[in-house]
Formats: C-alpha cells, structure tokens, sequence
C-alpha cells in the first residue's frame, strides 16, 4: 500500500513537472514572439523615420529650385505650396508639406533685443481682439519675453510665477517654440488652439509679413483701417492673382487704411515649415522641421521627430 502511494505521489510530480516545463516552453516561445515582433516593429518604425526625414531633403530641393527660378517672390500658386500626396513606397508611403511662415504673425517681433516693440503689440492686440481673445494677453506674452522685471498693466512677471504651487520664473528670453505659451498666464490649451492658425514662432525679431499668404485676421491686424470684409477680398485676391510686388499689394489697399511706416511687408518668405510623414510595414513616422531660406538652400532651424 506503502509503496502505491509514492508511486502515485511520483506520478503527481512527473505530471506537475511536464506541466510546469509546458507552461515555461510555452511562455518562452511566446516571448520570443514578442522579441521578435517588437525587433520588426523598431525595424519598420526605423526606416520609417529616415523616409520621413528624406522628406525634408525633398522639401529643400523644391525651395531651392523655386527659388532659381522666381527669386524674390512666394505665394499660393507655386508649386512647393502644394501638398504633396502621398506617394508609395515600398513597403509602405511617404507624404509632406510646406507651409509658409512669414504670412503669419510673428510673436517674436513683440520684443526686440529685449525691449518692447510698441508698434507690434498694438497689432498683436487687434489680431486677438479680432479673433475674440483678451487683448491683455500682449501684455502677459511681452512681460514673459522682455529683458526688464517691470510688470506691465495686466501683465505677469516674476512675481506672479514664483507664487503659483508649482513655481518658476519668466523666461525673459524670445519664444523658441509656441508650445511654450503654456507656460505664460493667461493661455491655456483652448486659446493656444484659437491662436496657432494665425502666429509663428521664427528665431529673429522684426520678421517681414508676406502679404501673398496672410489670412485675413492677420492682414486686418497689421494695417489699421482695414475691415475685415476687405482683408478678405485681398486675400482672395492673393490666392487667385498673387501680389507680385509691394507696389502691387499697396495699389490694391482701400484708401481707409493708414499707412504705417514701422510695418515691414513682403512678397516673399524666408521661414517655412516641413512636415513629412511616411509609413513602413507596421512602423510610422513623422518630422516637423523649420527651415530658414536665405539664398538657395535652406537650413533648418529646429526639428521634432515622432
């Protein structure tokens, strides 16, 4: 009976045994599944990324051959402000575009070497009264940039950072990327999202606006005296029959627009940004870059790949 019973309890161990070496061979095999699996999915999401990144080449050839070409003039109507579609490649497709900057406002020209530019925030603050945004966010937005510590009316300086829960202080440096607003009181997420289709964030002050690609919120912003009804039908005009000079644009302005001396006006850009996006196998990948064209070849400024 004695002997039985270890017989039986040895069975129950070679039975637990293979079922524990299954469930181990099983898990490991599974594993290596997954290894396996996670090596090709860096692989794709890999070459992905040098496809997304071949973009930006493709981009700064176009801008150098436009720029051969019709130096000195940028609008809607040229070939590198057309999206490109996307385009197989193989084993997945890459697509891009260029986005001109300069038709946008540039937040940086609120403060040159650190000191207030007057003329700018005044068109800062009618660019968001007219997209229905406190106008004191000016006034926040330069005491965030400026050299000084002077806090402006409804503005922000260090003051008021170091009091809040999580404390910091003002940059007072120029803007590097416009998520940085986060940071600057006053503009949470939502006016983030109002503001973004009409500011750019470039790495100089005192940026010239090109008239061929300002919306019109912009455009009524930088000349006093236009409507809004008018700075539409200048823009589309630019879409339809782009300025081709200064002369030209100011020739087509109604005559209840006061003309400004301090304004810089374009029909050209400098300053433009590159998306690319390509896909690889079960990997993706997509590169933001800003590109500063000064002569034929442009050079980037900042670059964020996801």
């Amino acid at each position: 009976m004695k002997t039985q019973t270890q017989h039986g309890v040895a069975l129950v161990l070679v039975l637990l045994i293979v079922a524990m070496a299954t469930t181990i061979a099983a898990f490991m095999a599974q594993q290596q599944a997954f290894w396996q699996r996670e090596m090709e999915n860096g692989r794709d999401r890999a070459q992905a990324r040098r496809i997304a990144e071949a973009g930006i080449d493709w981009a700064r050839a176009v801008l150098a051959d436009d720029e051969s070409v019709n130096p000195g003039v940028d609008n809607a109507r040229e070939m590198w402000a057309m999206q490109l579609p996307a385009i197989p490649v193989e084993g997945g497709e890459v697509q891009g575009t260029i986005v001109d900057q300069q038709g946008l406002f540039n937040l940086n020209n609120l403060v040159a070497n650190g000191v207030l530019s007057a003329p700018d925030l005044a068109r800062f603050q009618r660019l968001l009264a007219a997209l229905g945004l406190p106008q004191e966010l000016g006034n926040t937005l330069v005491d965030w940039m400026d050299a000084n510590s002077e806090t402006m009316p409804n503005g922000a300086e260090d003051e008021y950072y170091m009091s809040l829960d999580k404390p910091y202080r003002c940059a007072n440096l120029p803007l590097s990327d416009i998520g940085e607003l986060v940071w600057v009181r006053g503009f949470d997420a939502t006016t983030i999202q109002r503001l973004q289709p009409f500011v750019s964030v470039l790495p100089e002050s005192n940026t010239a606006v090109n008239v061929n690609f300002a919306p019109p919120e912009v455009l009524m912003a930088i000349l006093p005296g236009l409507t809004l009804q008018d700075a539409r039908q200048l823009a589309l005009q630019a879409s339809s029959t782009p300025f081709m000079s200064l002369a030209d644009f100011l020739q087509r302005l109604p005559k209840t627009v006061i003309q400004d001396s301090t304004l810089l006006l374009s029909v050209s850009s400098q300053y433009f940004m590159v998306t690319g996006y390509a896909t690889q196998g079960d990997g993706a990948s997509s590169a933001h870059v800003l590109l500063h064209r000064a002569g034929i070849w442009a050079t980037q400024v900042r670059k964020s790949l996801q």
